[in-house]
């Protein structure tokens, strides 16, 4: 990251932290963390039915730490359950065609995670037709309305392209943050250039093939020089005369592959429209639900320090919820 993007960026945060304005409003990704526990956590861990729960545990321990350290007023937590019928695969069947279904362990455990969140006290946002990004970015668009800057807990590049003034992205897990300013620093272009930098270079994690011959750096000058995608596909006859080897084949690439751009495109923006709710309130932080916590830990087989941190973040007093043998 460039130091001039450093101290926009600072500045940014210093400014958006002034006491007059509103609390952020923090967005978490559910699912590149629970994914992350499921593959990483040890499978020592069932429920009281014998199901592992390896990425609960580990998507717990995270949500308690984020909850500890930053103490949120304002938090959303959004969860994937456009798997296969998100508005995209209509538009381009292929769209993440190559990913595996996820197990019914897996399922399972994601499942557990949603009501973890909300006994909790926190916003969930799902829906069968939106993916999470389309939730947080029409929550984060919600927010800003009502005075919000947004915090996004996430290492998706796609999300970057919601980022404006104030706005930070966390990749908690590297313990990296960064504004508006810092995206070109790690992605080579602005934060508003991320889809179509996407829908022409390709993104092999949502199968998007983007248009074959241009890669990363290729779709960085072509942006950097026309500004945005259809810029550049209306000013195509100019692409030759470009300083950077293969300006010609680039063209021609272009010119064949123009409609699919657009499409790709379509894919790669994240829709802000979707529903959430009516107003940002929807999104303050409540009181946990004594009841669906105590049935969760139990449940869950939650060790007797898990349950009082979880009782603690959801604003409860451990001592006069737990089971007797915990309150030792």
């Amino acid at each position: 990251m460039s130091d001039r993007g450093e101290e926009d960026d600072i500045l940014d945060r210093d400014l958006a932290q002034s006491a007059a304005e509103p609390p952020p409003l923090y967005l978490i990704d559910a699912s590149i963390y629970v994914f992350r526990a499921w593959h990483t956590m040890p499978d020592e861990f069932t429920d009281a039915d014998g199901w592992p729960t390896n990425a609960v545990q580990g998507f717990a321990r995270f949500l308690l730490e984020v909850l500890e350290r930053e103490r949120p007023k304002h938090i959303t937590v959004a969860f994937d359950e456009a798997l296969d019928s998100c508005f995209r695969n209509r538009l381009y069947p292929a769209y993440k065609a190559n990913r595996d279904p996820a197990p019914e362990e897996l399922k399972r455990q994601f499942a557990h995670c949603k009501a973890l969140c909300d006994a909790l006290g926190l916003s969930v946002l799902g829906h069968p037709e939106y993916e999470a990004d389309d939730l947080i970015g029409s929550a984060l668009r919600q927010a800003r309305a009502a005075g919000h800057r947004g915090i996004i807990l996430s290492a998706d590049k796609d999300l970057s392209q919601l980022l404006h003034i104030g706005d930070e992205q966390w990749d908690y897990a590297r313990n990296q943050r960064w504004g508006v300013h810092g995206v070109k620093a790690r992605h080579g272009v602005d934060a508003h250039q991320i889809a179509d930098y996407l829908a022409l270079s390709g993104d092999a994690v949502d199968n998007i093939p983007g248009v074959p011959g241009i890669g990363a750096k290729t779709a960085a000058v072509l942006l950097g020089h026309f500004g945005d995608l259809d810029s550049l596909l209306a000013r195509i006859e100019e692409v030759p005369f470009l300083r950077f080897r293969g300006a010609a084949q680039a063209a021609a690439k272009l010119r064949d592959h123009r409609d699919n751009a657009l499409l790709f495109r379509k894919l790669t923006i994240i829709d802000c429209d979707a529903p959430v709710g009516d107003t940002a309130p929807r999104f303050h932080r409540n009181t946990a639900d004594a009841a669906s916590l105590g049935v969760l830990c139990d449940t869950l087989r939650f060790g007797p320090m898990t349950r009082k941190r979880l009782y603690a973040a959801g604003g409860l007093n451990f001592a006069d919820h737990a089971p007797q043998a915990d309150r030792a």
